[in-house]
């Protein structure tokens, strides 16, 4: 554990204000969820809570049979990281943050398709090794949980209309197994 060197009293309902610097850096957004952890020395631990990181193997399973059926990079992620990865050596993108251009896919909602000529938006936020092909957010009840995503290097950005219905199809679906 690292300590911050913040301090924070809590209130008379049992609130404590998590401050912004710590927020902004942890990409914790007003509504997240958080899960509570104690230690055995009597810390109390914020997690960010991942309702789609509860399918890593689920997400590892789909990864490889769609990397198996399009020969693509295939990656699913959460709001944060990538969660799942076939196609690729799992150190360059497992549990990587994404990049603020995901990020900003997700939030709107679109599936996304590369098109020649157009930006290159990178999916990892450290590196622009792999840039996005196709993209498809995950909505379960009008939350965005993650994406599915299909990427490729800078110089083999390809996907057409099977990867970017595959994707749609999987996200959908994932966002309704997670309703239930």
């Amino acid at each position: 554990m690292k300590a911050t060197g913040i301090v924070r009293r809590i209130d008379d309902l049992g609130r404590v204000v998590i401050p912004k610097e710590i927020r902004r850096t942890m990409r914790i957004r007003e509504g997240d969820p958080l899960e509570i952890y104690t230690d055995k020395d009597g810390g109390v631990i914020f997690k960010k809570y991942s309702l789609i990181g509860g399918l890593v193997d689920f997400a590892g399973q789909l990864c490889e049979t769609l990397n198996r059926t399009t020969g693509q990079v295939t990656v699913i992620t959460d709001r944060d990281s990538c969660i799942a990865v076939a196609g690729a050596p799992r150190r360059e993108l497992a549990e990587k943050a994404i990049s603020a251009q995901t990020e900003r896919l997700m939030e709107g909602r679109q599936v996304y398709q590369y098109k020649p000529g157009e930006e290159i938006l990178p999916l990892c936020a450290d590196s622009d090794k792999y840039a996005l092909c196709t993209a498809a957010p995950i909505l379960s009840e009008g939350d965005v949980l993650g994406c599915v995503v299909f990427a490729g290097t800078a110089d083999a950005l390809t996907g057409g209309e099977v990867e970017y219905k595959l994707a749609q199809s999987i996200a959908g679906f994932l966002g309704r197994h997670m309703e239930s």
